[in-house]
């Protein structure tokens, strides 16, 4: 570990040695760069930002700040999940991963870029003392070998010694990426490589220590965080994994000639692809390790099938897919008014884990721990097949629309129905325009294999959970003259899949309704700004899906520039949702589940920050959490706080070269 921290103080010094070159060198006169990301499963191209925005740019480094109602066991690059269930993904194939889904790349995430000049944007910031520190390092290249030609590769390390004991998180993640844009042939490729090493306590023993500390420490206020007991004290989670993604596409079309009006001379051609040929290929590979030893092993789980002496739980996943599509593409003549696709998905995936259910060996007050009474292989393969369509309109000012079906025909997705569909358009109102856009889908879609089948140390389980159906429909308002935006929408889900209070899966076969409404509202008077958004949801089984009423986020700031060249956002903003029945973690599984005994909510975390930005370097000295000096600390699942108060810096630059 020691060597990653000298590497890390290495770059960084790097990085301010060469911040007065950056400063001083003299603007060079280039086309704008851009970035684009991609959408499954033929690769339609989507316009995307380059991360150099100065707004909030402290927040990557507060791991609540994920959403404005975030479950999390509480450290950067652990364990958590959105509490905003809009935002929420589905529960995935390898549902361990699913916990860290917001600081694993993927497809969605993952972006290309045109820069024309090579572009190398680094980043690091750090903050805590030496018992608490959390540094978090990044590194994105892309440079263009010509006009049709992209390469990059990104890296991004996070290591945090978290604020009590037993929760570090050691997380790394690296990837290389391309394109190639032609008149003809087209590709996007990229490797992801992500190994993350977590720590786990199982929470605090006891809550007061943090809402009353006096209580349990004999009149004594003032608490040692690292001191706290812990439900586990030696259990690690690891989760690694591997994605290699390579989405071709070859067009077929005619030149059209530009000619000289005087000479009559061909002066250009322009290429018209009327009919693409898709191919795309998806190899993902996932491994989930948790590991603990034998003195609170069987303490802190209900359940010991196989082991006394600590865990040693291993399960994997990989599959590889591969959709072949052809698409009309939109605008090759003015009839041509979308495009139209056609595709088919061949799946293949293997499931492996801990070992055949066969004899129990672990022992509870001299009486074997009775194991349920099915087996379960210690290998499992499937093949699945979709066909599906595609319907777009991605071009035009007044009307924009984009449809996927996708229906399951063999294998374990068969009978599965997957549509989904948004349209947006726009219109005049005053001196700016406003943009509606409404959205949807209707999916029909069969339960992941482990999710019904799994057994390890602590956890054996065998379902025949139904499919899972949800119809969700909302629109959302876009007007930039008020700075205002609304999304509200509606979802009935029946056969609901969740993960019940002693941590196994289960399912509701009834029907739940999810009602939602965001907006952002923001507010600007000369150099002040307060920007707001709240969103309120509910849900007519909280039993089952508890969620926040109300999230708010608001931040409260000065915007300035001073000498015309440094941009200085400063001020304060602050996170609060309301008390509701939070889910409890699983370190076992790393999912999150239902439980009834604690709520939690009804409090603020606020971050005080000075946030700035000159030229192509952009920097934030902050005091994360400032109120927990007089508003105490607060827990946003039972038995995890938050981290306390703590100050961090940061800084990026976007080398030129």
């Amino acid at each position: 570990m020691k060597i990653k921290h000298i590497l890390l103080h290495f770059v960084f010094s790097l990085a301010m040695l060469m911040l007065p070159c950056t400063i001083l060198a003299k603007d060079v006169v280039v086309e704008p760069s851009y970035a684009w990301t991609i959408s499954e499963p033929l690769g339609l191209r989507y316009t995307s930002t380059i991360d150099t925005l100065q707004y909030n740019y402290y927040q990557q480094a507060i791991p609540s700040m994920i959403s404005k109602a975030y479950a999390t066991t509480g450290n950067l690059g652990a364990e958590g999940q959105n509490q905003i269930f809009f935002e929420r993904p589905e529960i995935s194939n390898f549902f361990f991963e699913d916990a860290l889904s917001a600081w694993i790349p993927s497809i969605k995430t993952q972006k290309y870029y045109n820069t024309r000049i090579p572009m190398t944007i680094l980043s690091y910031n750090t903050g805590g003392t030496s018992e608490n520190t959390q540094d978090r390092l990044s590194a994105v290249f892309s440079g263009n070998v010509n006009k049709a030609i992209e390469a990059g590769a990104a890296m991004d390390y996070i290591y945090s010694k978290g604020t009590y004991e037993g929760q570090a998180t050691s997380d790394f993640t690296w990837r290389i990426f391309g394109s190639y844009t032609g008149d003809r042939y087209e590709l996007q490729a990229f490797f992801n490589s992500y190994n993350f090493l977590n720590k786990e306590n199982g929470g605090i023993t006891d809550d007061r220590y943090i809402t009353d500390p006096a209580a349990v420490q004999g009149g004594t206020t003032t608490v040692n965080n690292k001191t706290i007991p812990t439900n586990l004290t030696n259990a690690h989670s690891r989760i690694y994994g591997t994605e290699l993604y390579l989405n071709h596409r070859y067009k077929v079309g005619y030149y059209e000639n530009h000619r000289d009006s005087v000479t009559d001379t061909i002066i250009s051609r322009t290429y018209i692809p009327v009919t693409s040929f898709i191919w795309t290929m998806n190899y993902k590979s996932n491994r989930h390790l948790f590991l603990n030893d034998g003195n609170s092993d069987t303490i802190y789980f209900k359940n010991t099938y196989f082991s006394l002496d600590g865990t040693n739980d291993e399960t994997s996943y990989w599959r590889l897919t591969n959709t072949f599509g052809i698409s009309m593409l939109e605008g090759f003549n003015k009839y041509a008014k979308f495009g139209l696709a056609a595709y088919v998905t061949h799946e293949f995936r293997k499931y492996t884990q801990y070992t055949d259910t066969v004899d129990a060996i672990a022992t509870d007050n001299g009486l074997p721990t009775p194991l349920p009474q099915f087996t379960l292989p210690h290998s499992y393969t499937e093949n699945v097949i979709w066909v599906g369509g595609q319907l777009t309109k991605q071009r035009g000012s007044l009307i924009t629309y984009n449809a996927t079906a996708q229906f399951g025909l063999v294998g374990s997705v068969a009978g599965d129905i997957d549509v989904s569909g948004d349209i947006s358009t726009k219109f005049r109102l005053k001196s700016d325009s406003v943009k509606i856009t409404g959205y949807g889908y209707f999916k029909n879609k069969s339960v992941p294999y482990f999710i019904n089948n799994y057994v390890s140390n602590h956890f054996i389980w065998q379902n025949d959970f139904g499919k899972e159906r949800r119809i969700r429909l909302g629109g959302m308002l876009d007007f930039p003259l008020t700075r205002t935006k609304a999304n509200v929408g509606v979802e009935n889900i029946q056969n609901f899949i969740y993960f019940d209070n002693s941590g196994l899966p289960a399912q509701d076969g009834g029907n739940i309704q999810i009602f939602s409404a965001t907006i952002d509202q923001n507010f600007k008077f000369g150099i002040f700004n307060w920007n707001n958004s709240i969103t309120y949801q509910t849900s007519s089984n909280e039993t089952v899906l508890p969620l926040p009423k109300f999230s708010i986020y608001s931040n409260m700031f000065l915007q300035f520039t001073i000498a015309r060249v440094l941009h200085v956002q400063f001020g304060v903003d602050c996170n609060y949702y309301t008390r509701y029945y939070a889910p409890a973690y699983n370190p076992a599984t790393m999912t999150f589940h239902t439980q009834h005994e604690v709520m939690c909510g009804n409090f603020a975390f606020m971050n005080a920050y000075a946030n700035m930005k000159l030229k192509k370097t952009r920097f934030f000295v902050m005091m994360s959490h400032v109120n927990e000096s007089f508003m105490g600390g607060s827990f946003a699942i039972p038995h995890y706080p938050l981290n306390g108060m703590k100050f961090q810096m940061g800084l990026s630059v976007d080398f030129a070269h």
